[in-house]
């Protein structure tokens, strides 16, 4: 498959591609029992699933399947824009927000330009950087794993066409708070465009953590980005957007595929924007699975990073190729391996089922050894 044609998820899962390698080390415990079916804990997707509403708006549109769907494209941009308190011009959809992160980087960057990341953060803006000959510039993370935002700034040249922040961070499930994230926008240059991917927003519950849109309006080079994949449950139908200046949007706008929305999708989309309800009790039952999770391994005096997102990053204490491997064989999908966090295994949050089954198996597979919360 030729570069240009690797989807979002390809590139993220690249740094993972060595997954089924042979077990290195130590044997591993063999496998006492297996789901039935995969458990999918790999991707952060809600399993959960959308609406009732939603569900009910998808079958409706099979009576406007016929139809090209520009006008519900309209419907959905229209009340994206009115969440976010702008005009409907800028604001721009994607098939998913891996279209709309490959637009950005058609618009901002090319060949002699770079893009400023964290490292690790999610991988799909540096993937579509290097399809277009740009370069990307990873900046370590701090201590406590999260986005180094003064070294980011200061890394944003006249070269520097994007910054990309993933707030809270695909897969640390850290985030970097209001004051931080307003002093780093203050330092990038205006030439610079600064990408604020807030895929995870809807489960940050640490009251210092805000979403960048409410300065949508003092930094034109300012773009927020969310997906309706995670809270909405609506990865499998494949919608996203940003918001931005109308320059910006409108730069973007020129690499967009022709009506890259689909009936479905779009009239569930525009339901769970209204649906506040359910997002609420999404927000509760990804909680308090976590906090159920936490406890776990806290008995097992295991090292966790906490969590802002609807996933975990657990440290193993080795290698995590042959861990991940492990959880293969056992029909549970687990994180890839990602740069500078080699011994670290991310976690989806699943169903109080999955993550009982998921637990009953790390404790097989990486018995519990002493350790604490990072």
């Amino acid at each position: 498959m030729p570069p240009s044609a690797l989807s979002r998820r390809d590139f993220a899962r690249a740094a993972g591609a060595g997954v089924a390698a042979a077990v290195v080390g130590r044997a591993l415990p063999a496998r006492a029992s297996a789901p039935a079916r995969p458990i999918a804990l790999d991707s952060n997707e809600n399993p959960w699933g959308p609406s009732p509403k939603a569900l009910e708006a998808m079958t409706a549109s099979q009576s406007v399947a016929a139809r090209y769907p520009d006008a519900l494209e309209r419907k959905v941009a229209d009340a994206v824009a009115r969440l976010h308190g702008v005009e409907p011009e800028r604001v721009v959809l994607g098939c998913g927000s891996g279209e709309v992160l490959r637009m950005a980087d058609m618009a901002f960057l090319g060949p002699g330009r770079k893009v400023v990341v964290s490292q690790p953060t999610f991988e799909a803006v540096i993937g579509y950087a290097e399809v277009i000959k740009a370069e990307a510039v990873t900046v370590p993370q701090t201590a406590d794993y999260r986005h180094d935002l003064p070294r980011m700034a200061a890394a944003c040249d006249g070269s520097v066409g994007l910054v990309y922040v993933c707030n809270p961070n695909n897969p640390t499930a850290t985030f970097v708070t209001r004051d931080e994230l307003l002093a780093f926008l203050e330092r990038v240059p205006a030439a610079t465009k600064v990408v604020v991917d807030e895929a995870y927003f809807h489960f940050a519950e640490d009251p210092r953590y805000a979403s960048a849109d409410q300065w949508l309006g003092r930094f034109p080079n300012l773009l927020v980005v969310r997906t309706f994949s995670k809270v909405f449950g609506l990865a499998g139908m494949r919608l996203g957007y940003a918001v931005g200046s109308g320059d910006a949007i409108s730069g973007m706008q020129r690499h967009r595929v022709f009506s890259n929305g689909n009936a479905a999708v779009l009239e569930a989309a525009a339901v769970s924007l209204a649906d506040a309800a359910h997002v609420e009790r999404q927000r509760q039952r990804n909680a308090s699975t976590r906090s159920w999770l936490y406890a776990e391994l806290a008995k097992d005096g295991r090292r966790y990073i906490p969590s802002q997102t609807n996933f975990v990053m657990i440290e193993v204490g080795r290698d995590v190729k042959p861990v991940i491997q492990a959880f293969r064989e056992r029909n549970i999908m687990v994180g890839r391996r990602f740069p500078s966090m080699e011994n670290w295994l991310r976690i989806t949050i699943g169903t109080p089922e999955e993550m009982d089954a998921f637990v009953a198996a790390l404790r097989e597979i990486v018995p519990a050894r002493g350790g604490r919360a990072a």
